[in-house]
């Protein structure tokens, strides 16, 4: 089960905010409670135990509305029509930003059927989602699935190329270099005729001389 999945099991938008997770749990959960159907108790137990599971998925990866987010900013979408490498823009300073801001529309690629458009739109929600509160190993695991499932699709490369590089970068800050300096070389060789990229691992590799 996926943050789509679950999302869409509680009736929910992508990036809906903890409250209106809490809220539709609640909503669902006295609506498909066993205790409440008891003519059709053995289905509306499975679906009960679906929408528990969601729940608890959803709340782990969603921080209270409180929290503020990573100051990251996305995995840009290219405008339609454009060709070209993806640029990782610089990172920002640190802001309050909704999580139920939604994600712009990905670039089309006629070379694929609508059931990958479709699996390439998702995950590409998804991930903005995982880097956003720095989820970088499920982060990692998605892209690289994703790279499997669709594996010449440039603009799949390219988000593989900059979560290795994010997650690079985030070791670098918690003072694991040797790690660091491995996801940043993967970063490298996954999209090695991205110059923005280059600029940015640039960067990374040398405030890890400094702290060295």
């Amino acid at each position: 089960m996926n943050l789509a999945d679950c999302y869409r099991l509680l009736g929910l938008r992508t990036g809906a905010s903890c409250d209106e997770i809490k809220a539709s749990y609640r909503r669902l959960a006295r609506q498909y409670h066993p205790d409440v159907n008891p003519g059709n108790q053995q289905q509306a137990k499975e679906k009960f135990i679906q929408l528990t599971d969601a729940y608890k998925f959803l709340m782990s990866q969603v921080p209270p509305d409180r929290e503020t987010e990573s100051s990251e900013p996305p995995i840009p979408a290219p405008a339609a029509g454009k060709v070209g490498v993806t640029e990782v823009p610089p990172v920002a300073s640190p802001v309050e930003v909704k999580v139920t801001r939604k994600a712009p529309r990905i670039q089309r690629n006629p070379a694929l059927t609508e059931v990958e458009q479709l699996l390439k739109q998702s995950s590409y929600e998804q991930l903005q989602q995982l880097l956003k509160y720095h989820r970088f190993p499920r982060a990692i695991a998605l892209v690289e699935g994703l790279a499997q499932r669709i594996p010449k699709d440039p603009e799949v490369r390219q988000w593989q190329a900059i979560t290795y590089q994010r997650w690079g970068r985030y070791l670098i800050d918690q003072k694991e270099l040797d790690k660091a300096r491995i996801y940043l070389k993967k970063a490298l060789r996954t999209d090695p005729h991205n110059r923005s990229l280059w600029s940015e691992i640039e960067r990374d590799f040398r405030r890890m001389e400094k702290i060295f």
